[in-house]
């Protein structure tokens, strides 16, 4: 299918020809490489990418300022960084995108407000595995329903292994917490129902991406898209918090998870186009990992023998995954 420039781009813009030359380089490779051996290395790769970011992500995302406020920064600040890519980079999206776009817009809106409200009711430690337990199993139940995607008996083992040892990490945060039990309720609840909503973004991204020709144009409009309504909630609230925090702190710390939330989401959006979606959506759950790694490393919080066996845990469950 020819490529369409898109309508904004001008003319006698060297710098935007030459970023234009280097997008149109990168689509044409990911299409030589569809449905090679390449294809799934590099996918594995970028799942395991999409990992490490969505760790330093996700712990942007808790902390001293409230999650609704500091979503609300890391939209627009990836809304901005991919508009001038979107308009003037990549070309135009085919016209049966723009239906995508909208169930990409639903769909990430709901998933954002029930990450938010679960972590406003419990400690990230307890919400963050329950979600990313509940995401794996339940997308590779939906892949092999929409992609007929099969995996061997040991691919199950792997997934199951992996899923079992994240909720367990949850039971064990979740027992070294000192909370209101109803509160904590409500939070798994939530933390439960969102991990369902990951499994659907995740595989309908999938299926967005594919659809696309081009699909660094499907991802500079999917940021675009996805950036635009929360942020307009997160200035609602912010506006009525009588303890609002200062904007100039709160955006510098959205910018920085924009700039990773672009990696994060960008990188397995990718993968999934190039192999298996539910290989690339297990391989991303050892974000887990990579956060506790991060914990140890960057702010000294211990890991003890518990949490970490069921590390490893997590490690055979995704290795069985990608080889079993």
């Amino acid at each position: 299918m020819a490529r369409s420039p898109s309508p904004f781009q001008v003319s006698g813009l060297d710098s935007e020809q030459q970023i234009s030359r280097w997008e149109a380089v990168l689509a044409d490779w990911v299409a030589s490489i569809e449905g090679t051996e390449a294809a799934a290395f590099w996918a594995a790769v970028l799942a395991l990418i999409s990992a490490a970011a969505h760790a330093t992500f996700g712990a942007l995302q808790k902390g001293r300022y409230n999650p609704w406020h500091v979503r609300g920064a890391i939209d627009v600040s990836y809304m901005i960084i991919a508009l001038p890519v979107a308009l003037f980079v990549a070309p135009w999206p085919e016209p049966r995108l723009w239906i995508i776009f909208a169930g990409v817009w639903v769909i990430h809106l709901i998933y954002k407000l029930l990450m938010a409200m679960a972590y406003q009711r419990g400690a990230f430690t307890a919400v963050y595995p329950v979600v990313r337990g509940t995401g794996p199993l339940v997308t590779v139940i939906f892949a092999a329903l929409i992609f007929a995607e099969h995996f061997a008996p040991l691919q199950w083992a792997g997934v199951l292994l992996l899923s079992g040892a994240i909720l367990s990490l949850a039971y064990v945060n979740i027992r070294a917490e000192q909370v209101d039990r109803a509160t904590l309720s409500a939070a798994l609840v939530l933390a439960f129902i969102t991990g369902i909503a990951t499994a659907t973004y995740t595989v309908y991204d999938a299926w967005g991406i594919r659809q696309a020709s081009d699909p660094f144009t499907f991802l500079a409009w999917f940021f675009v898209i996805d950036g635009s309504m929360f942020p307009l909630i997160s200035l609602w609230m912010w506006s009525r918090d009588p303890n609002r925090p200062a904007p100039l702190p709160l955006m510098l710390r959205g910018f920085a998870g924009g700039v990773i939330g672009l990696a994060s989401f960008g990188c397995v959006m990718m993968a999934t186009r190039l192999d298996k979606v539910g290989e690339a959506a297990t391989l991303r759950e050892t974000s887990v990992v990579f956060a506790a790694l991060i914990g140890w490393f960057f702010l000294g919080e211990r890991v003890g023998l518990i949490r970490a066996a069921l590390m490893v845990l997590i490690a055979m469950g995704a290795v069985l995954v990608e080889f079993g």
